[in-house]
């Protein structure tokens, strides 16, 4: 459980430095330029997440259950990561209508995903690591939304056309995790 906690604190709190820190953040990439921040950046979020991936592997090994989620609640986890993946595509399609409206698809998919797993793990590992994510999404949205007001953001243009292009994006690779991509990575085969 160590290398889990350890990774998500990596991962998550690079992840959080825009969030309670913006200006020490400002100040280093002014100071080591953009490049070195990125590379930097991008290095401890690398670890983190290793560190994360095997932490929770090692934790599956010898589960700490705390509760048996009912099977009633697979549906509504299939919704929840369905929607989360089509928020997430709409964070990297251009001029789309979700991006315009939402303003941060990404962290509102991070939600969606973080609580559909909650909703059908009830081992100590899988709290721990979706809950983080959960609470690390829920606060980056709200730092994002006051970061918007205080610099006065102006809505965006979206269109129809690419939400539906987010839209399909995300159905697609949500159906890959499903039927395939779930059970290769994970290991834990979602269909069957």
């Amino acid at each position: 459980m160590t290398l889990l906690i350890t990774g998500l604190i990596l991962f998550l709190g690079v992840h959080s430095i825009r969030m309670g820190a913006d200006a020490w953040r400002s100040r280093q990439i002014a100071r080591f330029g953009a490049s070195a921040w990125k590379a930097g950046y991008s290095l401890v979020s690398l670890a983190g997440l290793g560190l994360v991936i095997l932490g929770f592997g090692h934790a599956r090994q010898d589960p700490v259950i705390l509760w048996t989620p009912p099977a009633g609640l697979l549906h509504p986890a299939a919704l929840l990561v369905l929607l989360a993946f089509i928020l997430i595509a709409a964070a990297y399609v251009p001029r789309n209508l979700i991006k315009a409206r939402l303003h941060h698809p990404m962290l509102l998919g991070v939600q969606a995903w973080a609580l559909g797993h909650l909703l059908v793990n009830g081992e100590l590992a899988s709290v721990i690591l979706f809950g983080s994510f959960l609470a690390w999404a829920v606060l980056g949205f709200k730092a994002a939304r006051r970061r918007d007001r205080t610099q006065e953001a102006q809505d965006r243009a979206g269109t129809l056309l690419w939400a539906l292009v987010s839209l399909i994006a995300g159905g697609l690779i949500w159906l890959a995790f499903v039927f395939r991509l779930h059970a290769t990575l994970i290991g834990v085969p979602l269909m069957g």
